[in-house]
């Protein structure tokens, strides 16, 4: 028996420092493949290759971070020390060093990072409701002649959208619905005024429009409230917020949405210089249309002036004088051989209603009835000669095959009392009944054994 001492060590298993470092690389890179983490930026540089190298700290700890090309130059903002900001990231091993770090994807300021989150939600929920469906979207007013801008009174946006509307098409009626665009009281304002300017109906679309600002500044255009007015309106909706690559959730329910202010201004109306250019194009195209419409009637007018100078009045009169006249000779002789043709059209018929008439037809009946009785007087007689001759060859056929004659050669024919004829002795026992026809008249007989003698 051995002691515990006597049991054999198990094996053991040498890493290397690289081998462990790999090891707990990918343990870290399968339990925790992207985190979000929000801390304050510190020991930031930017080298010459593009790369952002930083630390990521909060009052209990601190994690080194990169981010690395391209998406370092992505960032929407410098990153300095002091930053609050939040990072995406995935959690990793700089295996040379042996040193825990991140490797950043994303970056964005903390604050607007809250408020982004709170975009994209409210975003994709009224995207779900159908709030954003390009279906419901309508077309805009060719020529707008009263346009309602809704924004504030005191901001770049009025003055740029004036500018280009005064520029592009003077003849439009602008009327500026003052709103703060900023603020706590920005979006009930802006409801408010949505609602007051569709009730009145006063105006062929309305621009909702403000300048540029951070994400926070854009807020009241991210408003539900605001969101739903836009969609609610009867009166089609320009929007119009911030810079060119800023989008609120107005934007999405609004029937167009525009880059800038300007470009707003320059899509709701046409371009006056552009319309004046094309309405000369059109006005030079109708004179030559005109000009080629024109000398088309005058050679049209020549030429028959021509064909009728050519053709001489006077003759074509004669003729036509002479053409009437064959005419009017073609039309009585038509009328004379019309006449005749119905004047022995009636002479037939006249005939035919003679021929139809009832004393005649009753003298044809008669004649049709003498014949026919003078035809069957003849068959009459054919057939009664007929069957006279049938019936003396019947006559003497029978005659020839008559008992009669048999009689008259002195034979007789015996009866027996129930009528039937007698043709053997052995049916008359003695004294039975019986009765001879003779050629002329009957006998009542008795037959006897022949003992008895005649009385």
């Amino acid at each position: 028996m051995h002691s515990f001492d006597d049991r054999p060590a198990p094996p053991r298993t040498v890493l290397t420092p690289s081998t462990l470092n790999r090891l707990v690389r990918g343990l870290l890179e399968d339990a925790l493949p992207l985190v979000w983490i929000e801390g304050e930026l510190c020991n930031v540089s930017r080298p010459a290759s593009g790369h952002l190298y930083f630390t990521l700290k909060d009052a209990g700890a601190q994690v080194r971070a990169a981010m690395f090309k391209p998406k370092s130059g992505w960032l929407r903002f410098r990153p300095a020390d002091g930053m609050h900001v939040l990072v995406r990231a995935r959690v990793g091993l700089y295996e040379p060093r042996g040193e825990f770090q991140l490797v950043a994807e994303h970056m964005e300021l903390a604050g607007e990072g809250a408020l982004r989150r709170q975009f994209e939600q409210l975003k994709a929920r009224l995207d779900a409701e159908g709030l954003f469906a390009p279906s419901r979207k309508r077309p805009l007013p060719r020529y707008a002649r009263r346009i309602g801008v809704i924004t504030s009174a005191t901001g770049a946006a009025i003055r740029d959208v004036l500018s280009v509307l005064r520029r592009r098409w003077p003849l439009v009626e602008v009327e500026l619905l003052p709103v703060p665009v900023q603020g706590r009281e920005a979006p009930p304002a802006i409801v408010a005024m949505l609602r007051k300017a569709s009730a009145a109906a006063r105006h062929d679309v309305l621009l909702l429009t403000r300048g540029g600002g951070s994400l926070e500044d854009l807020m009241a255009f991210n408003d539900e409230a605001v969101a739903r007015a836009v969609h609610a309106s009867a009166v089609p909706v320009v929007c119009a917020v911030g810079h060119e690559i800023d989008f609120s959730i107005a934007d999405f329910a609004a029937d167009l949405r525009a880059a800038t202010p300007s470009a707003a201004a320059e899509l709701l109306v046409p371009d006056g210089e552009a319309l004046r250019r094309h309405l000369g194009q059109l006005a030079h195209r109708l004179q030559q249309l005109q000009r080629r419409r024109l000398q088309a009637q005058v050679q049209r007018v020549d030429h028959l002036l021509a064909r009728l100078q050519a053709q001489r009045p006077q003759a074509r009169l004669a003729r036509d004088r002479e053409r009437l006249v064959q005419l009017h000779r073609r039309l009585h002789a038509a009328l004379r051989e019309q006449a005749r043709l119905r004047a022995a059209r009636l002479e037939r018929l006249h005939a035919r209603l003679l021929a139809q008439h009832p004393r005649q037809r009753l003298q044809l009946l008669h004649r049709r009835l003498a014949e026919r009785q003078r035809s069957l007087e003849q068959c009459m007689s054919h057939r009664l000669e007929r069957a006279r001759l049938n019936l003396r060859q019947a006559a003497r056929a029978l005659q020839a095959v008559s008992p009669l004659a048999t009689l008259e050669r002195g034979y007789a024919i015996v009866f027996d009392a129930q009528g039937h004829v007698l043709r053997a002795a052995r049916d008359a026992p003695p004294g039975t009944p019986l009765r001879a026809r003779l050629a002329e008249g009957e006998l009542a007989l008795r037959v006897t054994d022949g003992t008895d003698e005649p009385r």
